[in-house]
């Protein structure tokens, strides 16, 4: 039977099947991100210390902008607009605006072979840079070898918004260099030194992307919905729902991780329009991506 604990002073929850061999750790403060997590006995993401979560934005859902705005501003319907630059280095908002909010908890279930965590955050007042409010529900869904994330988002503005969408999940391989991800591109993005996006190039593979020693961060434009993460001691599979698919790459400074971005757009969005879409008033948007260990 599947359990799930709530530490209520740390705000975290905890999956855990004995059968299964599964473990999962969510942090509700931190944007109901996913933090740790075993399916079928391989750990699949692992904390990241002594890299902190300011740094890293493990596992967290990017909304309403995925990746970077340059200069944190951007124009609307005519109107101008600016985020908070909170990656100085760079003079960029990076990630959006919810991934250090505190989601509520509003539903859990489990059974023999499943558990289901719903948590939600409803943005009430207009925030620097999008004057616009939302709500946005996380449901996860943990299986043996599955989990499965529902992003659903409505606009309780009275005025449509621009966004896009992704999740900032790092995986863990015992040993990188021999690892590898497969996917279907033909366009790679080509980023200025801020990463900010300025075009494209062809990119021909044999859609195969062998790992080895690079230093990574980024981006293709997806010609299907499935992306591969091949290591020695397992293989995932990442599918998204979404009609637009972009898959963002990035190494960090911590041996053997790798994050695997699906995204539904691209560094500077609001400004390139690549991958952006709008939301009606009292319209909802839903992606779903589902990570499946073989």
């Amino acid at each position: 039977m599947y359990k799930i604990n709530h530490n209520q002073d740390l705000n975290i929850l905890e999956v855990e099947d004995a059968k299964s061999k599964l473990y999962a750790k969510l942090s509700i403060n931190d944007g109901g991100s996913l933090q740790e997590l075993i399916l079928n006995g391989k750990v699949i993401i692992e904390n990241l210390a002594p890299l902190t979560y300011d740094v890293t934005y493990a596992s967290s859902i990017l909304f309403p902008f995925a990746n970077r705005i340059k200069d944190g501003t951007y124009k609307y319907k005519g109107k101008q607009h600016q985020f908070e630059i909170n990656q100085k280095e760079e003079n960029n908002a990076l990630h959006g605006l919810v991934f250090n909010k505190s989601f509520l908890v509003k539903e859990t279930n489990t059974s023999d072979d499943s558990a289901t965590i719903v948590l939600e955050y409803d943005e009430t007042e207009l925030s620097k840079g999008f004057p616009f409010t939302f709500n946005i529900k996380l449901k996860y869904v943990f299986t043996q070898n599955t989990v499965t994330l529902l992003v659903s988002v409505i606009n309780t503005s009275s005025k449509t918004f621009p966004f896009t969408l992704g999740w900032h999940p790092y995986f863990l391989s015992d040993n990188l260099f021999e690892s590898d991800i497969k996917f279907d591109a033909t366009k790679k993005l080509v980023f200025d030194n801020r990463n900010i996006t300025n075009g494209f190039e062809d990119y021909e593979s044999d859609g195969i992307f062998q790992i080895k020693n690079q230093r990574l961060d980024d981006c293709w434009i997806l010609n299907t919905n499935e992306v591969k993460f091949n290591t020695p001691k397992y293989q995932l599979t990442i599918t998204s729902s979404s009609d637009n698919n972009f898959l963002q790459v990035y190494t960090p400074p911590k041996v053997n991780n790798i994050a695997i971005e699906p995204t539904t757009g691209v560094s500077d969005s609001f400004n390139n329009k690549i991958g952006m879409q709008t939301l009606k008033p009292n319209e909802t948007y839903d992606v779903t991506w589902k990570v499946m260990i073989d």
